[in-house]
């Protein structure tokens, strides 16, 4: 029977101790090591450094020596056992850090308000994005990670307590003091968000600390200003106010900060804070519901704390508590652990210390605490104590990992709350005439740019009303983009009367698309939204919340966001429309798809080693993974004159990219249509071959360098004058006329009927005398002749028409003097043998300069953006932007081999992987990969395998062509090769 008690005995004790430990979240995972070290500890310490335990003082690393010096002496003579640090930089913190770690007896407990990340205080550091952006996503499993890496950052600083998350609920739009800080005003989203964010950031290392208690949402006064009040019924505030604080409870929340507030329903004396209310402090938090963490007051030189009046001991007359520690010995009294920035410590500690000793401070009382605190900084890791490392703090501070998470944070959280019409995305660009209007105090040339990549769209500005209407009369649509300040949560996101006058007046005559860079709260002014075809809420005017937004109002990525908060008569909470992508390319991080950023810059070297040896004057350098573009950069300049840097905007002269840029696309889609076959011949094509020795050639060995035609023929050479070797006045003027059309310079005008002698002279010119694998530029000078009959047009009406304007590839073009300024046309050489002049916006090919600029074979000018949708148009079999352009199975028609036995490695009109050991890729990459070279130093390349996109755009050939030393180093195969070595999954 004895054995028996004692065992049952046992059985309770094991089950007590189970329940604590769930009950306690500051129990370590060595609980019983954690208890003697905190007895040990405790046992050690006197009365005065027990009290000093309690006390948190603020820090700032801004501060100067002398000023920092004090709270050394703070720590030294007063043994405050908890820091607080505000304002500074991190190297600066770590230091500082390190300096009063090395003066306390015992390792000191350090805190930050880190709610967003370290850049709530430090400059140098990184910036989430706020909790009312968080509110908008779906997917809490993003929020648990941003939690967790907000917290990486605090634990690599030194930092064990994280005063977050905020799990106020604001249902009052003009709180000024949590607003954009708070997940909403939806009780189970809030609750959702923060339960993730504190599992995320404890997961870390980081103790959580859920905040203000116990609600701070429905206020319209700052409690650092004053006491604002809380009017809320006790039952509204148990189910709404409360909530998330008992969920968090339940998972382990370690602690909960106590605002100062008035509730007149929690508490029934007058204007008394909250902090101060033992009925809030014990009996609800503790009692009610439960909770053992640590308990902190919000800061107590905070005015709603500070400046409490207490009546006098006639009950009438006015006492306000003075700096010797009053409030503080209330607020512990009340039940807090730990009180935060205190206005005097010093007088603060003197004051417990006499209250212990007449005994209004039990030892009970203050060992429950001050042991509670010891537990804590057990559970850090106190116990065995290191300084910060200083070594690679910026970057481990600042990783891409971080970038990452933004990004998917951003694309998750944009909200289109209105689309009228499925306006958006935005979709057939070739009927869209694209406006952008800039509203707000903030910058919104990000957001432009990043548009600008996706269409043609102007930025239209004016002083006045009347002038801006005007000016967008000739537009269609129109994005107005609200930008508001984006160095805080705090900082105003309204618009001004002017504002909202303008924004109803382009509406009423325009189709607009509205993007909010602020906080949804700033739709409750408008009046109307009638004319206004679609919004969006895009929270902040971060750079990356602009880059995606306009991804978003393309269809690059899709809308999954909806609002944390009520906006205004037209928006409730929740309101959120959904679409998906319609696969145009997006931008973002290599991470994102799978590779490595650090692996992926090497590229640098290799582009700038070719542009400082003089192998090109510049580059334009283009990557994408999966449908995202993840490296885009630019080097060198225009010439070697170095006038002119190379820029996202300039053109270049892409050569024989043109073949499949331009003819193969047009030719594909008549394929698919049955209305041209590959083995159709060229006698039946066109009439004019019927009786030539070309007339069973077939399209299939044509396109595939398989059809023994002559590689090229010099048709400028018997232009020129048989002894100056200049164009001879036979066959060109220096100005245009009616016989003399054809545009070879602005100075050079050849005979209209010279196209017609072009045909006769492939027509008749000899065949090689055996089939083999030879390159022939010869084909398309052929094929351009027939899509030109076929469709009536010319090759350049008919590629703008058929594609380029519906992918927005906007700077794509032949004959770019016609379309942009010179200064965005890369030159392509000083002609001293035909043209004798510099080769600027005109094309480079003879052949295609004969024939007006427009060749089957040459002429195109893009930039790597543009030449990189429509790679990936192939790359998606055919679909790009929402538009069908190709069937897959013609892509897969023309990207074969046919002639591979016959070692011939070309696809129909592509160029694919060498054979053997030598050839037009780095030979690590799948042999299902298609692409094309340019003589002018280009190269485009996809691979099915790896859905990778490279573009790679030069004017090597300037000031002349002599040596291609890009193909002699290899340059654009090495980049390939680096490209591949960065793919880490």
């Amino acid at each position: 029977m004895r054995y028996t008690s004692l065992i049952l005995l046992l059985f309770c004790a094991q089950i007590n101790l189970a329940q604590e430990i769930i009950n306690n979240p500051l129990l370590s995972e060595d609980p019983i090591q954690q208890q003697k070290w905190v007895d040990s500890v405790y046992n050690s310490m006197s009365v005065k450094e027990r009290i000093g335990q309690l006390y948190m003082v603020q820090v700032m690393s801004k501060n100067s020596d002398k000023v920092n010096n004090t709270i050394v002496d703070l720590i030294k003579e007063e043994h405050i056992g908890g820091i607080i640090y505000s304002n500074g930089g991190p190297y600066r913190q770590a230091r500082l850090n390190n300096n009063l770690q090395a003066a306390s007896k015992i390792p000191l407990l350090v805190g930050m308000d880190a709610e967003w990340g370290l850049s709530m205080r430090l400059d140098s550091t990184y910036a989430f994005p706020w909790n009312m952006t968080l509110g908008a996503i779906s997917d809490n499993a993003l929020v648990e990670q941003t939690g967790r890496q907000i917290g990486e950052h605090c634990k690599r600083l030194g930092v064990h307590f994280n005063f977050a998350p905020v799990v106020d609920i604001n249902t009052n739009p003009k709180n000024p003091i949590i607003g954009n800080r708070s997940f909403g005003e939806d009780r189970d989203n809030v609750t959702e968000k923060g339960l993730a964010f504190m599992k995320g950031m404890q997961s870390a290392g980081v103790l959580a600390n859920a905040k203000h208690f116990p609600g701070h949402g429905d206020t319209e006064d700052d409690s650092h200003k004053t006491l604002p009040t809380v009017s809320f019924s006790k039952q509204r505030i148990d189910s709404i106010e409360l909530y998330p604080y008992r969920q968090l409870i339940k998972e382990g929340l370690s602690s909960v900060m106590v605002a100062h507030l008035n509730i007149p329903s929690l508490e029934s004396r007058r204007g008394f804070p909250s902090s101060l209310s033992k009925h809030i402090v014990t009996d609800i938090l503790k009692g009610e519901l439960g909770f053992n963490g640590l308990i902190f007051t919000d800061a107590l030189t905070m005015k709603g704390a500070a400046d409490y009046v207490e009546k006098g001991v006639d009950g009438i007359t006015p006492k306000t508590l003075s700096k010797g520690g009053e409030i503080d010995l209330m607020a512990f009294l009340a039940g807090n652990d730990v009180m935060l920035m205190s206005e005097d410590p010093k007088k603060g500690i003197a004051k417990f210390v006499e209250a212990y000793n007449e005994g209004i401070i039990t030892e009970e009382r203050l060992s429950y605490s001050v042991k509670k605190v010891l537990m804590t900084k057990y559970k850090v890791g106190l116990h065995d104590y290191s300084p910060v490392g200083l070594y690679n703090l910026d970057k481990d501070l600042n990783r891409i990992k971080d970038d990452v998470l933004y990004e998917n944070l951003m694309e998750s959280a944009i909200t289109v709350v209105k689309n009228s019409k499925s306006l958006l995305p935005l979709r057939d660009l070739q009927t869209k005439k694209i406006a952008y209007v800039e509203l707000g105090d903030d910058s919104g040339s990000i957001f432009y740019n990043e548009l600008k990549k996706y269409t043609k769209v102007h930025h239209i500005k004016a002083d006045k009303l009347d002038g801006l209407i005007s000016k967008l009369q000739n537009y269609n649509t129109v994005v107005v983009g609200f930008h508001k300040n984006n160095d805080n949560p705090w900082k105003g996101y309204k618009f001004s009367q002017q504002e909202l006058a303008w924004l109803f007046e382009i509406a009423r005559t325009n189709t607009v698309v509205l993007d909010v860079f602020a906080r949804p709260y700033a739709l409750n002014d408008l009046q109307s939204i009638e004319n206004i075809e679609s919004i969006v809420v895009s929270y902040q005017n971060s750079k990356i919340a602009q880059e995606k937004s306009a991804q978003l109002i393309f269809g690059a990525i899709g809308a999954k966001g909806n609002l944390p908060v009520s906006a205004g008569q037209f928006f409730p909470v929740g309101t959120g429309e959904t679409y998906n992508s319609i696969l145009s390319l997006s931008y973002g991080l290599p991470e994102r798809v799978g590779m490595d950023s650090e692996k992926l810059n090497r590229i640098d070297s290799i582009a700038n080693h070719a542009v400082n040896m003089r192998m090109t004057p510049g580059i334009q350098l283009l990557v994408a993974r999966r449908g995202k573009v993840v490296y885009n950069k630019n080097f060198g300049y225009h010439t070697y004159a170095k006038k002119n840097k190379v820029k996202f905007e300039d053109v270049y002269d892409v050569a024989s990219l043109t073949k499949i840029l331009a003819t193969l696309p047009v030719l594909m889609e008549l394929e698919g249509q049955g209305s041209v076959s590959l083995d159709a011949k060229l006698g039946a094509l066109l009439p004019e071959y019927k009786d030539s020795n070309k007339k069973n050639i077939t399209l299939k060995k044509m396109l595939s360098h398989y059809a023994q035609l002559k590689p090229w023929i010099p048709f400028y050479y018997a232009t020129l004058d048989s002894v100056t070797k200049k164009p001879d006045p036979k066959y060109y003027r220096r100005e245009r006329s009616k016989d003399f059309n054809i545009e070879v310079t602005n100075t050079l005008f050849l005979r209209s009927d010279y196209q017609d002698s072009i045909q006769k002279i492939i027509k008749e010119t000899d065949l090689l005398s055996r089939l083999r694998y030879r390159y022939s530029d010869l084909p398309y000078y052929i094929l351009k002749n027939y899509l030109e009959s076929f469709y009536d047009k010319s090759l350049h009406e008919i590629t703008q028409d058929r594609y380029y304007k519906s992918l927005g590839a906007n700077y794509t073009t032949y004959n770019p003097r016609k379309v942009f300024s010179l200064k965005n046309i890369v030159p392509t050489e000083v002609d001293d043998y035909y043209r004798y002049k510099k080769v600027h916006g005109y094309v480079h090919d003879m052949g295609a300069a004969m024939q007006g600029g427009i060749g089957g074979h040459a002429g195109i000018f893009s930039n790597a953006n543009d030449v990189a949708k429509i790679m990936q148009m192939y790359l998606q079999k055919g679909f790009y932007g929402g538009n069908r352009y190709l069937k897959a199975e013609t892509i897969d028609k023309f990207n074969t081999c046919y002639y591979c036995e016959s070692d011939n490695r070309r696809g129909i009109g592509f160029d694919k992987p060498q054979l053997g050991d030598e050839g037009p890729t780095c030979g690590c990459l799948s042999m299902k990969s298609f692409g094309h070279s340019g003589f002018t130093g280009t190269y485009a390349w996809a691979d099915p395998d790896e859905e990778i996109v490279y573009v790679f755009l030069a004017n090597r050939t300037y000031p002349e062509a002599g040596k291609n030393l890009l193909l002699r180093e290899n340059i654009r195969t090495e980049i390939q090769r680096l490209i591949y070595e960065a793919i880490i999954e």
